[in-house]
């Protein structure tokens, strides 16, 4: 089974997220923490961890559409449209990167590799 999923809501939109399994993980070791953590209140941080993770499994990803991508993290997201994506590639360890047309360098956060033809495919219509 791959490690991240990709739906199709609509025709022309492509979604790519973490895989599920990566917040049930979470989930499980964020309620394994809480024993610890009520064993003293300086052990409450040690929650932030799992919980952080959980937060980022679901929120995290990236969204493909007519009008550009949208890659979204912990903390934020950022829109990037088709005109400015000037080359769309992978790194040795199979994450896509989005070369934009100032130079800058955007991972593209559960695209892999093998994701790269549909999403380039999808850049290219326009």
């Amino acid at each position: 089974m791959s490690t991240d999923r990709a739906s199709t809501d609509q025709p022309n939109r492509i979604r790519f997220r973490p895989h599920g399994a990566i917040a049930i993980a979470a989930l499980i070791a964020l309620i394994g923490a809480i024993p610890l953590a009520t064993a003293g209140w300086y052990y409450l941080p040690i929650l932030l961890v799992p919980l952080a993770i959980v937060v980022w499994a679901l929120r995290a990803g990236t969204e493909a559409g007519p009008e550009g991508l949208r890659v979204r993290a912990l903390l934020g997201a950022r829109r990037i449209g088709w005109s400015e994506v000037s080359e769309l590639g992978a790194d040795r360890r199979g994450r896509v990167l989005a070369r934009l047309t100032n130079g800058q360098v955007v991972p593209l956060t559960a695209v892999r590799d093998r994701d790269l033809p549909r999403l380039a495919k999808l850049g290219n219509t326009h």
